[in-house]
């Protein structure tokens, strides 16, 4: 009898655990390429380069968790816990890339506590041909120049946040986010504000967003911070006619801290395209250009082609190429880490591997 009563009290354990995870999904990405970049120094006093193997070139590699709990009459609680990782070398996972905890209506949308994506993260990858890819995007790579926070990288994932998220309304959709600095000196973490709206009707995609923060001790393309707004603005949108999809997008950023002759402000534009091939390819390219609002700063131009090849549902071979061109008086370098300088171009080439489960 105690042997019954023990396999049952087993059972009904192993039972509960199997419901208690039933809701629960754990997803990832192992992306890796073989990366070779150079580029001319400043003032011409060498040549660099770089060439490796590196992680996360189209994608970004890491390792998720999501998962919901019906609560009954529409209401869900959800959960998201994602980690970005490095597949090239002997690490542990290197960072978050969002986390949060919240509540999901069917009829209200979701609000939730967090590490959340700002508005601009998911509107500058759908106007985006090359989706943001870190050693590829001719997008991306001005953006991170001109320190925008409308962007589909990092600097768009923000710590200590409150989101909100509507329902589908007729092919729109609302968003919001508002970071706190929590800190008493509001000079070194920064407060942000974001909303977004966006359409989507089929092959139709349409995004505009805005972000406002307040500016901090750091030092953006050599201005000095007198701690006021920095506000950002952006439109893009996407069309899908079958033989091509198009990409086009405009975004500027108000940043007048510092004196006329030093503050940050600046304008992005950019276009692009993909073009499907053979039976599962892809061609993508795209151009991007950045000016700077301050009296003789320079432009930064960029442009990009790939090639994707889907071998699955789950599986991609990449190779792209991408360069950029900085102006001898842009206030800062545009392009691969490794090898940008200001007056001259740098070149950037990747094929890789990408693998989402």
């Amino acid at each position: 009898m105690q042997k019954k009563t023990i396999a049952l009290a087993l059972a009904s354990l192993a039972s509960g655990a199997t419901f208690a995870q039933s809701n629960v999904t754990i997803y990832g990405v192992a992306d890796a390429a073989y990366v070779y970049s150079s580029g001319d120094r400043a003032n011409n006093t060498g040549h660099a380069k770089y060439s490796g193997i590196d992680s996360g070139k189209l994608s970004g590699s890491r390792i998720g968790f999501k998962g919901e709990e019906d609560l009954g009459t529409g209401l869900k609680a959800v959960f998201v816990l994602e980690f970005g990782m490095a597949v090239d070398e002997n690490t542990a996972l290197e960072s978050t890339r969002q986390s949060f905890v919240g509540l999901n209506s069917d009829k209200l949308g979701q609000i939730a506590l967090g590490r959340q994506y700002a508005p601009g993260f998911n509107a500058s990858i759908r106007a985006d041909a090359f989706s943001a890819a870190t050693a590829a995007s001719s997008l991306s790579f001005l953006q991170t120049a001109a320190s925008n926070t409308i962007i589909g990288t990092s600097s768009a994932r923000i710590n200590n946040s409150v989101t909100y998220r509507s329902p589908n309304l007729g092919g729109f959709v609302v968003s919001a986010i508002y970071g706190f600095g929590e800190t008493t000196v509001d000079t070194v973490a920064d407060s942000l504000f974001g909303a977004g709206l966006n359409y989507t009707n089929g092959p139709l995609n349409i995004d505009a967003v805005y972000h406002t923060r307040r500016a901090s001790t750091k030092t953006i393309a050599g201005r000095v911070s007198t701690h006021d707004d920095i506000n950002e603005r952006f439109l893009g949108a996407s069309y899908d006619f079958k033989i091509v999809k198009l990409f086009a997008s405009y975004q500027d950023q108000k940043d007048s801290n510092g004196t006329s002759t030093n503050h940050a402000s600046n304008r992005i534009w950019g276009v692009g395209a993909t073009v499907p091939v053979l039976t599962n390819g892809k061609v993508h390219v795209a151009y991007t250009d950045l000016s700077w609002d301050r009296p003789g700063a320079g432009d930064s131009g960029a442009w990009s082609l790939g090639y994707t090849h889907a071998m699955s549902k789950r599986t991609t071979l990449y190779t792209t190429f991408s360069q950029v061109s900085n102006d001898s008086n842009a206030p800062v370098a545009a392009g691969f880490s490794a090898t940008r300088a200001v007056g001259e171009k740098n070149n950037t080439f990747t094929a890789g591997i990408r693998h989402t489960f």
